[in-house]
């Protein structure tokens, strides 16, 4: 399927689609005349790529898992460290939940009580 068939099915731009390729998260082959070529499976990438971004994933830790990934929530194959890199990014965003917590107390600091 060309580019503007898969932005259409996935409602993702062409150049968020091109940009998903640039990071390795989106195969094409090449017609001869070099428009894009994507296999009936991409919807399912697509799909799989915005879910893993909405969890707040970054790109690259979304190339590692992606292999495992499997239906449009995604559910995973617990391949080799797919286990270790979910557990690492839960406890960075822990991390930063906590961070964003004790700012929020020390700003609420700063206000006079009613």
């Amino acid at each position: 399927m060309l580019i503007g068939e898969l932005s259409r099915h996935t409602g993702v731009s062409t150049r968020l689609l091109r940009y998903y390729e640039e990071q390795g998260l989106l195969e094409a082959a090449r017609g001869p005349n070099g428009y894009r070529d994507y296999a009936d499976d991409a919807v399912t990438t697509v799909r799989q790529v915005r879910a893993l971004l909405r969890a707040g994933l970054s790109t690259d830790v979304i190339r590692e898992i992606l292999p495992c990934a499997r239906g449009e929530l995604p559910e995973f194959n617990w391949c080799v460290d797919v286990r270790a890199i979910l557990d690492r990014e839960l406890a960075a965003a822990d991390a930063r939940i906590d961070d964003l917590r004790r700012g929020r107390e020390t700003l609420a600091g700063y206000l006079p009580t009613p």
